[in-house]
């Protein structure tokens, strides 16, 4: 698909095979209706026989319809098997490390994507090791142990990540001179391990370090106006405190987690209103002036960071980028 043009690429079409567009069929903005729905699924489960099918859409486009974000400078944070950092733009820049769609709830912009493939199951292995199996124990020792770690920045890679691309692997750093005030001061050294409470703090700072530091390269808003957090880690506070200092800015969650299938509903709901309205109706006038009552109100959940610490955190951004740079030249997957 040509991105800008919501139109199949004719370069594409002629390059991959002939006669494809005809068998592909026109493209369709989300909010469109495909059809009505069989008759097969009236009869046997008793749908509405006026029941509209709407376009398809993935499962992290869904989310960003169920989280409502509709503002460009707004990030959200999915927690899970794999984590995913997303947001709104109106001019798209796409690159190589990262996705940009079409914004499913608003054929005028775009939703941009970053996936990281060690996320929650990641974080268990270390919760396992060091801290006794028990997510209790886990955020204790994340809280009593200083932010900045020390100096101590850790690459753990379970499976082969997606960003950046390397194959399984885990590398511990201690930076010297980490509370200077330049990159230049900085100097990484590898060391074979981490204690516990480093290695705990290490896999959760390393995690999100690596988040903003890809997000700013793509474009995404430093710092945003605001997170909003989905998954299930977004249930954990102390998770969440360390995303608000790294981000710089208030970190909110919704009521609901199951974000994706919340918005595919919406989704539905907004295509059957336009195709009744008979044209396209914004998102938003589903539930303009209620949302507050309704389950899809995010709350703030951490405040933004403190600023001085936000500064330090800056620096490390740019020093686990450079070292990361080193590790893909040395390591990464050709």
């Amino acid at each position: 698909m040509d991105i800008k043009e919501r139109v199949w690429s004719k370069i594409v079409m002629k390059a991959t095979a002939p006669g494809l567009e005809e068998k592909l069929g026109k493209l369709a903005p989300a909010h469109a209706v495909a059809g009505p729905i069989a008759r097969y699924f009236v009869d046997r489960y008793h749908f509405n026989d006026s029941c509209l099918v709407i376009q398809w859409s993935g499962d992290n486009p869904n989310s960003l319809a169920g989280l409502t974000l509709n503002t460009p400078g707004d990030l959200a944070i999915s927690l899970g098997t794999s984590d995913t950092v997303f947001g709104i733009t109106n001019e798209p820049r796409p690159s190589l490390e990262g996705h940009v769609f079409p914004n499913p709830v608003d054929p005028k912009c775009y939703m941009v994507m970053l996936c990281f493939k060690n996320g929650s199951l990641t974080r268990e292995d270390v919760r396992n090791r060091c801290a006794e199996s028990s997510w209790d124990v886990f955020n204790e020792t994340l809280e009593k142990t200083p932010a900045l770690n020390g100096g101590k920045l850790g690459f753990f890679y379970m499976d082969h990540e997606i960003l950046p691309p390397l194959p399984i692997g885990y590398h511990r750093y201690v930076i010297d001179n980490f509370t200077g005030n330049s990159i230049d001061e900085m100097k990484a050294r590898e060391i074979e391990e981490f204690d516990s409470p480093s290695e705990v703090r290490a896999i959760i700072e390393g995690q999100f370090l690596s988040m903003r530091g890809h997000a700013e390269r793509f474009g995404m808003p430093t710092p945003p106006k605001r997170i909003i957090a989905t998954g299930g880690a977004s249930s954990n506070d102390s998770i969440l405190n360390s995303i608000a200092s790294i981000f710089g800015c208030p970190v909110y969650t919704v009521q609901r987690p199951d974000s994706a299938s919340l918005g595919a509903a919406l989704r539905a709901a907004h295509g059957w209103l336009c195709n009744k309205e008979g044209k396209f109706v914004p998102s938003s006038a589903l539930y303009e002036g209620k949302i507050e009552k309704t389950s899809l109100s995010p709350k703030l959940s951490k405040p933004a960071g403190d600023k001085e610490l936000l500064s330090k955190y800056a620096l490390l951004v740019k020093k686990r980028m450079e070292i990361e740079k080193d590790l893909v030249e040395k390591f990464g997957r050709k």
